[in-house]
């Protein structure tokens, strides 16, 4: 067993609150606080596994133990995946913002939802970033008009141009740039920019998964916008980032702290 897969085996014992956002089987979220009245930051924590199963939340819940131990909340998400689940568009992109508006709806107090920042791990980052452009969205289109908004987002070993993602991008998206060219428009981060809020980047630069160099283009073409992008290379693997005792994690982290 892996450092990181008997961090993730540990943590389950360590019960978080689970809620519902929706009445489908994968429409959950996990709530993981610290021991006050706060209010603490919300780290919206997005796992990934290229939208795809079998890869859940449960991959990413040792870093929201971290989270935590840091002082914020972390509201770890599941959503539909391409496959039997019915995910792909647009119910993978309606999970992730119904996930994120539900934080609203809670009533909880130690949230401080001034301070909203989508985390996301590899396919996850790719939503993180585009849940930090719904206010931009037009109204019909899949997460317009968000309840909650976020103030930054931070990707992890991230899918930043979805033109490199192959076939399973254009399942995931229904089809190819030429076909549903309004559907790239929203979801393909490349797209996108600039963003109106600050982004981090980190990527461990031997990511045998996700090249270093999806990341390397988005900060600088971001950059060239004048958006506010932060890229930060790390050694390591395309798991790195989510573990919490890598060098790569302590960089996002200091990142998110900052």
């Amino acid at each position: 067993m892996t450092h990181l897969a008997l961090r993730i085996a540990r943590s389950a014992l360590r019960r978080p609150e689970q809620h519902r956002y929706g009445t489908h089987p994968r429409q959950m979220a996990d709530l993981h606080a610290p021991i006050g009245s706060g209010p603490y930051a919300v780290a919206v924590v997005l796992h990934g596994g290229y939208w795809q199963p079998p890869y859940g939340k449960l991959i990413m819940r040792p870093l929201c133990h971290d989270l935590v131990r840091r002082g914020w909340v972390a509201w770890n998400v599941e959503y539909r995946r391409l496959g039997r689940e019915g995910g792909g568009w647009p119910q993978t992109f309606d999970d992730v913002a119904a996930a994120i508006d539900h934080l609203a709806t809670l009533g909880d107090t130690r949230l401080d939802l001034q301070r909203v920042t989508p985390v996301g791990h590899s396919a996850g980052g790719q939503l993180a970033l585009w849940a930090a452009a719904r206010p931009s969205f037009p109204v019909d289109m899949p997460g317009a008009a968000p309840r909650v908004l976020t103030e930054r987002a931070l990707a992890l070993g991230t899918i930043c141009d979805l033109g490199q993602a192959g076939n399973t991008a254009r399942l995931l998206l229904g089809g190819t740039p030429q076909e549903v060219p309004e559907r790239w428009a929203l979801a393909d981060p490349m797209q996108r920019i600039p963003l109106d809020v600050p982004v981090g980047l980190v990527h461990a630069r031997d990511d045998e998964t996700v090249s270093v160099e999806n990341s390397r283009k988005y900060a600088a073409a971001a950059q060239s916008a004048g958006a506010d992008v932060t890229l930060v290379e790390t050694a390591g693997g395309h798991r790195d980032p989510i573990d919490p005792t890598s060098a790569a994690w302590a960089a996002a982290a200091a990142w998110l702290q900052r």
